[in-house]
């Protein structure tokens, strides 16, 4: 017998489906489309490690699948090239980024492609690519022209380490998400996507989508909708707005907040007494990460604006103004109106800083903590009785009348920081005339490459300002030459990946991001796979980009991804997560030169359901690779005997050809109830039982392999298999005398009266619980189980001699016996 040699059988059939380009998404082709993509990789200097072939799988398997079902489908491939990760390594490596990055992405794909995913190579994208990052450059200025893309002065989060200033959704528990830093804030000019226009419908469309619900909750508090008043305060000749979900306790507000970057400080400076102290508290805070800022557990710190007051609407008290840095200037208004009776972050600052306390919802003692409980409104003047709902409509109202008070809707999502002051990324393509100030690059003239005479080690002002290449540029408007230099700044790496998957639809058209035909044929993605930790970041920008797309009429749906599933992490052996530092990656490269890429496809798919995060067990990958053997051997061993004309008889003597049996027999019930669970698991990403049916039908091919029909029955699971093990089935395939390649066969369908069992598993229960099973005929009556049930010895056990007040048969489920 031929023994499984992986290392040949996958060369040669890898080899087999590049040169009949089997696996590239035809335009002219007829059926209905699935667009099944993965979350593209950034291509680190560290390869693949065996956590990433996970969602590879799922999506390879689904799109097989698919195009075994008749579909047209499109699997690309990419590079998320751009970022802080590739420049931070080639600066220690001391060579150029784009150098590490290629090498890095050769290597990356011979990987990918050494687990024989059925991508389409011929639409991969590389987004540090001029061809591809002038197409980002255009995305820049659509928004741009339709007053979505803009610049100002704002405080931002600061890198010490990387140099560079980030979004709010990388910053992670107070610290930078690439180099694990603490952020502070800083103000700089810096450019803004206006995402916030699009806060409604972004939560809104969120309803049709068919993703995983902790996302869906994730992306909802993130953008943070919220309903309240927008209240006025009056200080001296100025106003101080604040936005307030609670406008029923205006009454009990005793002093007002405003955060270190509130435009107040300076507009009032020369009326605050004690503006010394005021600017070194403003000075301290800028170095506080926005998470330290808002701890609930440290003590709250502040400085009084002396010499200022503000006056409560409801009230026409005066009450303080304070500078604390538990307000942020990005939430709201950057200002509250603090009601320490009933806030509990206001009740201890109210205490620390002996500031008055006042009950406006009865059934507390605000003396001892906050009243956040229910209650009626009291010491509200005449609002006292009402309900606090009914207060919050009724006083707002009343405020409106006065000009001091309107409801309003806030949101906690905040615009998209875009710029970074780093080399490698897509530059902004802005230019700044002395004469005619900010004017955008000509789309003719994209795109606007990276200049290569710069040191891009980071200083803190981006390397593209010490270019002098860059800045040789005149001004499309005047055609100044002296006077214009280019904006420096770098766009962040999730513009690049914001609209990456629109490329794949056309990526070869360099007149456009993509045709209009290539796009109504392709998009939206049907299938989208990836990790969790993208849920408030790419996944909320790349919605953003295709409503503000779709609004300019380049495309014609809203949502980017209709079906999203995430995988797990794949832990080391020892439990913990893999990291070169710890000792314990696993390389794929390894697995799949001693055991085969079958082999790892198939464990990773095993080890659990797809969600879940799950530890690596070689134990366990040898039983999938004897599982691999097993089948070999079986098929192996049928056609030893039956010879290689005896299988093609048989073959056509049982079915003609098709690898679906007929009769009806017992291996044949189980031939349609594999069939059908596989399909079914497959659609429900359920792959680790669709695996245990096919080990289970495999075994009883073992037994049965002297049998007319086993040759169908191979074929069969060799089509079922092919999905999750394409090279050792295609090689069956053959060895069992079909023509052409495995997954060219249409997926067969099952003869749903086939899969009903001739028996069914009964459970025995008493008072609900569990004592016995047993396997009895599906077709048994109620008085035929229930008598077996009171004659089971474990039953009758647990009865303790006393009869049964009652018996309930469940018909094909279980018998449970009261008593």
């Amino acid at each position: 017998m031929k023994h499984y040699d992986h290392k040949t059988i996958e060369a040669k059939w890898q080899a087999y489906w590049d040169e009949h380009g089997l696996f590239e998404a035809s335009e002219k082709g007829e059926g209905e489309k699935q667009y099944i993509l993965d979350m593209f990789p950034y291509p680190s200097s560290a390869g693949l490690h065996v956590g990433h072939p996970e969602g590879y799988t799922a999506t390879d398997i689904v799109s097989r699948f698919e195009r075994m079902r008749g579909k047209q489908v499109l699997h690309p491939m990419g590079w998320d090239a751009f970022g802080l990760p590739a420049e931070n390594f080639a600066i220690k490596q001391g060579v150029h980024p784009q150098e590490t990055t290629w090498s890095n992405i050769e290597n990356f794909k011979r990987q990918i492609k050494s687990l024989g995913f059925s991508y389409d190579w011929s639409r991969e994208v590389n987004t540090a690519s001029p061809d591809y990052y002038r197409w980002t450059q255009w995305l820049f200025l659509e928004l741009y022209n339709r007053g979505l893309a803009y610049k100002k002065q704002a405080p931002v989060n600061w890198c010490e380490s990387c140099q560079t200033v980030l979004a709010r959704e990388q910053v992670v528990d107070g610290k930078c998400e690439r180099c694990g830093h603490e952020v502070v804030q800083k103000d700089l000019a810096q450019w803004f996507f206006k995402i916030t226009d699009f806060a409604d419908r972004l939560l809104e469309d969120l309803e049709g989508l068919d993703w995983p619900e902790p996302i869906k909750l994730m992306q909802t508090n993130w953008i943070g909708r919220s309903e309240g008043g927008l209240l006025t305060f009056a200080v001296g000749d100025e106003s101080l707005e604040v936005f307030t979900t609670r406008p029923d306790t205006v009454f009990g507000a005793t002093y007002m907040v405003i955060a270190p970057e509130h435009k107040l400080i300076h507009t009032l400076e020369g009326k605050i007494t004690n503006i010394d102290q005021v600017k070194e508290y403003v000075e301290q805070s800028g170095k506080k990460s926005e998470l330290e800022r808002t701890d609930l557990a440290k003590e709250k710190t502040g400085v009084p604006l002396e010499g200022i007051k503000a006056i409560n609407p409801a009230t026409g008290e005066e009450i303080p103004v304070w500078v604390a840095d538990y307000v942020l200037a990005g939430y709201g208004t950057g200002a509250i109106m603090a009601v320490p009776g009933h806030d509990v972050r206001d009740w201890e600052f109210a205490k620390q800083y002996n500031l008055p306390v006042v009950a406006v919802i009865d059934g507390g003692d605000v003396e001892k903590e906050a009243h956040v409980g229910e209650g009626s409104l009291t010491n509200s003047g005449e609002f006292d009785g009402l309900s606090v709902e009914e207060g919050k409509q009724k006083i707002v109202a009343w405020l409106g009348e006065r000009g001091a008070g309107e409801l309003s809707v806030n949101y906690r999502l905040r615009d998209w920081l875009v710029s970074r002051q780093r080399y490698w990324g897509a530059p902004i393509p802005i230019l700044y005339c002395e004469q005619c100030g900010e004017v955008p690059v000509a789309a003719d003239q994209l795109p606007v490459e990276l200049p290569d005479d710069v040191d891009f080690r980071p200083t803190g002002e981006s390397p593209l300002a010490r270019s002098e290449k860059f800045h040789k540029v005149s001004c499309p408007k005047c055609g100044a030459f002296e006077g214009v230099r280019r904006e420096v700044d770098t766009m962040d790496t999730f513009v690049d990946s914001s609209w990456y998957f629109l490329r794949y639809a056309d990526a070869g058209n360099d007149t456009e991001f993509a045709s209009k035909e290539a796009l109504d044929k392709w998009c939206p993605v049907d299938l989208y796979v990836g990790g969790a930790e993208h849920a408030v970041l790419h996944l909320l920008y790349a919605r953003f980009v295709t409503k503000a797309l779709q609004d300019a009429g380049h495309v014609d749906f809203s949502e980017p991804f209709l079906k999203l599933r995430n995988q797990g992490m794949i832990l080391a052996e020892d439990g913990r997560k893999m990291s070169k530092s710890l000792g314990n990656v696993i390389n794929p490269d390894d697995v799949v030169a001693e055991y085969g890429a079958d082999t790892l496809r198939l464990y990773e798919m095993f080890m659990g359901p797809l969600e879940d995060s799950k530890p690596w067990s070689t134990k366990s990958i040898i039983g999938v690779r004897r599982f691999l053997e097993k089948f070999w051997l079986v098929v192996h061993e049928v056609v030893r005997e039956l010879g290689n004309e005896g299988v093609r008889e048989s073959d056509v003597r049982a079915n003609g050809h098709s690898p679906v049996p007929k009769d009806d027999t017992p291996l044949t019930r189980l031939a349609h109830r594999t069939l059908k669970k596989v399909t079914s698991d497959i659609e429900q990403f359920k792959f680790n039982t669709a695996i245990s049916a096919m080990m289970i039908y495999l075994t009883e091919l073992a037994k049965n392999k002297e049998s007319a029909g086993v040759v169908q029955h191979l074929r069969l699971l060799s089509v079922m298999l092919n999905p999750f093990a394409p090279h050792m089935t295609e090689e069956v395939w053959q060895l069992l005398g079909g023509d052409d390649s495995v997954m060219r066969q249409s997926w067969p369908g099952y003869d749903d009266a086939l899969t009903q069992s001739d028996t069914i598993e009964l459970v025995l229960s008493v008072n609900g619980k569990v004592r016995d099973k047993m396997q009895v005929s599906a077709s048994i009556s109620e008085d035929e189980a229930k008598e077996l049930a009171l004659a089971s010895e474990k039953v009758r056990g647990f009865l303790e001699g006393k009869e049964p007040k009652k018996v309930i048969f469940v018909k094909g489920k279980l018998v449970n016996i009261v008593i």
